[in-house]
C-alpha cells in the first residue's frame, strides 16, 4: 500500500512548526495537522505568556528562519539577577562578561506562535487545519492514522509520525504512554507590570518562601510576572483587588525597579513537574511539552523542548539524505537515547532548585545563600551557570 507522506506532525504550536520548518528543502513529504485554527490560537489566553529564549532557541530560529520577522517584537535579556527574600545571597550575569549581545530574549507567545504558523503556510507542507487526531496504529512500514477533518474522516499513512501537540498530547494518550506527575501544590500567576524605573533589560529571579518570583524585560518599563504561590495564597491574589496584589508583589521583590503598577490581566496556571514514561511506540515519537512539562523556575522549559526539535530534525535529515527509512526504529531508538540525559539533567535541576529555594527552613536558607555568594564569585562556575541559562550547554 502507497504512503501518503514521510512525516506526519501532530500539533502546529511551537515545537511542531519549527520541526516542519527545520526539514523544509530536503524532499520530504510532510503533512502537519493542527486542531485550532489560527485565529482561535491567536486569541488564545496562553498566548499573553511571556516566553524566555534562551540564546541557543535564538539561534535555532535564526537557523529556520524564523528569528528575523520577529526579532523587534522581542526584548533582550542582557542582565540576570537571582536574590532570595530576606537573605544576603545574589548572583548576576551578564552579556557583555559573557561576550555575547544578550543572554536570551523575552517574547509574547502569540507573536512566535503566529509567525511560526505563518510560515509554515508558505512551505509544500500539507496542513490539516482544523483537524483532530481520532486514531493511530503503529505498523511495521507505517504508521496508519484516522483525522476529523472539516466535519468528515480522513484516513492518512506515514512513515514516521511525531506529536508535538503539548501537555494534553493526543498522540501519546492513543499510544498509551503513562504520565509521572509531581504536583508541586504551587500556582504561577502570569501578568505584566510597568515600573518607575528602567528594568534595563535586566531578568529577576527572586526566590521566596512560597515560591520563585520572576521579572522579565518586555521593553524598557514593563515587565512580564510569572509569580509562583501556594494555590491558595494564589487563589486569593487572582481575585483580591489590584491595589492589594501589587501591594503583596512589591512585598516580595522589593523595590529594585521603583513601584510597580499592573498593566495586563491576571492569569493562574496550577504547576506540576509531568515526564512521560517513555518517548516512542512503534513508528511514533513524542516531544517537547507532550514529553516532560517543567515548573518555570529557570525557564527552562520551552528550549529543552526546542532542543528535542532541534535533534530530531538533525537524526531525520540524515537517515533520509543517506537513502534511510526515517520511521526506523534504530533511528527513534538513536533519537530516544540522545535526548535522555539532557532531559535528565534539566528535569532534576529544575525540580531541585524548587524544593530548595520553595522553603524557609534556617538551615537550607543559609547554605543555599552562601551558594549564591559564592557562585557570583568565581568566575569559571558562574560560566558555566550562565551558559546553561543561555541554553548553550546541557551538562
Amino acid at each position: 500500500m502507497p504512503i501518503d507522506y514521510d512525516l506526519v506532525i501532530v500539533g502546529g504550536g511551537l515545537a511542531g512548526n519549527c520541526l516542519a520548518l527545520a526539514l523544509q528543502g530536503i524532499g520530504l513529504k510532510i503533512a502537519l495537522i493542527e486542531a485550532q485554527t489560527a485565529g482561535q490560537l491567536y486569541a488564545s489566553a496562553a498566548g499573553d505568556r511571556a516566553l524566555a529564549l534562551a540564546a541557543g532557541t535564538v539561534h535555532v530560529l535564526d537557523t529556520i528562519g524564523a528569528w528575523s520577522g520577529i526579532a523587534a517584537k522581542a526584548e533582550a535579556i542582557r542582565h540576570i539577577h537571582v536574590s532570595d527574600q530576606g537573605h544576603f545571597g545574589k548572583t548576576r550575569l551578564s552579556a557583555e562578561k559573557s561576550q555575547v549581545d544578550a543572554l536570551g530574549y523575552v517574547i509574547a507567545a502569540r507573536d512566535i506562535e503566529s509567525h511560526l504558523t505563518a510560515l509554515v503556510a508558505d512551505t509544500d507542507t500539507r496542513l490539516f487545519c482544523p483537524a483532530r487526531l481520532t486514531g493511530l496504529v503503529s505498523g511495521h512500514d507505517s504508521v496508519n492514522m484516522s483525522l476529523k477533518f472539516d466535519n468528515g474522516p480522513v484516513n492518512l499513512t506515514a512513515r514516521l509520525l511525531v506529536g508535538a501537540d503539548g501537555g494534553q498530547s493526543s498522540v501519546r494518550k492513543l499510544l498509551d504512554i503513562t504520565q509521572h506527575t509531581t504536583d508541586y501544590g504551587q500556582t504561577a500567576l502570569v501578568s505584566t507590570v510597568k515600573s518607575t524605573l528602567a528594568n534595563h533589560n535586566t531578568a529577576y529571579e527572586r526566590f521566596t518562601r512560597s515560591g520563585p518570583l520572576a521579572l522579565l524585560p518586555v521593553s524598557p518599563h514593563h515587565s512580564a510576572v510569572v509569580w509562583t504561590r501556594r494555590h491558595d495564597e494564589a487563589e486569593d491574589l487572582l481575585s483580591c483587588p489590584e491595589a492589594d496584589f501589587i501591594s503583596a508583589l512589591q512585598a516580595s521583590f522589593g523595590y529594585w525597579l521603583g513601584e510597580l503598577s499592573l498593566v495586563a490581566p491576571r492569569r493562574a496556571f496550577p504547576l506540576s513537574l509531568i515526564r512521560a514514561e517513555r518517548m516512542m511506540c512503534g513508528r511514533a515519537v513524542i516531544v517537547g511539552n507532550a514529553v516532560h512539562q517543567l515548573h518555570p523556575v529557570a525557564g527552562q522549559g520551552f528550549n529543552l523542548g526546542m532542543r528535542d526539535v532541534v535533534q530530531l530534525a538533525e537524526f531525520i535529515r540524515t537517515e533520509h539524505l543517506q537513502g534511510k527509512d526515517i520511521g526506523a526504529t534504530p533511528l527513534i531508538n538513536s533519537y530516544v537515547r540522545a535526548r535522555q540525559k539532557d532531559h535528565s539533567h534539566v528535569i532534576n535541576l529544575t525540580d531541585s532548585l524548587v524544593k530548595i529555594f520553595s522553603n524557609d527552613w534556617l538551615a537550607l536558607a543559609a547554605a543555599r545563600n552562601i551558594g549564591l555568594t559564592v557562585l557570583d564569585r568565581l568566575p569559571m562556575v558562574k560560566a558555566r551557570f550562565a551558559r546553561q541559562a543561555m541554553g548553550l550547554s546541557s551538562q
